[in-house]
């Protein structure tokens, strides 16, 4: 065999053991996904603020969606139940990991799966709503973020209190398909500041928000709090659309203030979705959840809308007013 035949060979011998490697080097990244379980859909016309944070979140983060990640997001739309079916859906996709809405989802999501990370928010208290046995060391595949703050149901009742003089009785709103320590906690702060609190629960996927209403006016109350919890959180417009036209005060959470209520107050439940972003970024580079703590959000914000104010014939008073992160006109 001459030089040019070898030459030759060798050449073709050498391209055909580099061609695998140039392959694989040719072979894009994987890009990680992320599952995202809320209560509503997210849409053009009508995003869900949660979802819209935390994408906010990841951005900040330097995340490009379908460059550096691809969030799968699911809705359960009101109906909780649907929830582990959702989960599960997200399991056959191989997500990385799952951020949760709520401790029902939380619950749900836990049940289906052990291995794949998951991280909440908007859960009041992760140990007794079962979500954790311990905030501080997590441990298994669970942790997030909370704004719980034991004495948040008496704050809340002491300013719906001073903002309403002669406030007596109230009306409390909340989610059927939730567990009643929200609504227990906040039934026993206002005992304790001698108003006579009334329980009223609702169930999605479309509530009978008229029939509560109903039951509040024959109850004669003079004011309505919503809780945060997700059908009345997603229901919020409609709520206060009612209690306008019912001349009924209401106290919505503090991110709700865009509801037209009243008064919105407490810590922001979007700020926390936006965190969320962080512990998913840190799980995806490596870190297990069970290790990462619960952070909790201290920091409480109040709006005061005087529009609606006006419109059901409440004066606030100006030492409330004064006290307002925001007041709209």
């Amino acid at each position: 065999m001459n030089a040019k035949y070898r030459t030759v060979i060798v050449t073709l011998a050498f391209g055909l053991l580099l061609a695998p490697l140039a392959s694989e080097a040719q072979q894009p990244a994987k890009i990680p996904r992320v599952g995202f379980l809320g209560h509503r859909a997210s849409t053009p016309a009508a995003p869900y603020p949660p979802l819209q944070a935390f994408q906010q979140g990841l951005a900040n983060l330097g995340y490009v969606e379908g460059r550096d990640i691809i969030i799968e997001a699911r809705s359960s739309e009101g109906a909780v139940e649907r929830f582990p079916e959702l989960t599960a859906e997200l399991v056959r996709l191989n997500v990385g990991v799952i951020a949760v809405i709520g401790a029902v989802t939380a619950r749900a999501a836990k049940k289906v799966t052990t291995n794949i990370p998951i991280v909440f928010t908007m859960v009041v208290d992760p140990v007794t709503d079962n979500v954790l046995a311990s905030s501080e060391r997590p441990g298994g595949n669970v942790t997030g973020i909370t704004s719980f703050d034991p004495q948040q149901a008496r704050k809340q009742l002491e300013l719906l209190k001073e903002a309403i003089p002669g406030l007596m009785r109230v009306a409390i709103i909340g989610d059927q398909g939730v567990s009643d320590a929200l609504l227990k906690a906040n039934e026993a702060a206002a005992r304790a500041l001698g108003l006579q609190p009334q329980g009223l629960k609702v169930a999605g996927p479309t509530p009978d928000l008229e029939g509560a209403f109903a039951a509040a006016r024959k109850e004669r109350a003079d004011a309505l709090l919503i809780l945060e919890e997700p059908i009345v959180v997603v229901h919020r417009k409609r709520i206060a659309e009612l209690a306008a036209t019912y001349r009924l005060p209401t106290m919505f959470p503090a991110d709700w203030a865009d509801a037209g209520g009243l008064i919105a107050y407490g810590t922001s439940i979007l700020e926390a979705a936006g965190r969320m972003a962080a512990y998913v970024d840190r799980i995806l580079k490596g870190a297990k959840a069970g290790d990462l703590p619960v952070e909790v959000l201290t920091r409480h914000r109040l709006t005061i809308n005087l529009k609606t104010a006006r419109e059901i014939g409440v004066t606030i008073p100006p030492e409330v007013l004064k006290r307002a992160d925001q007041v709209i006109q």
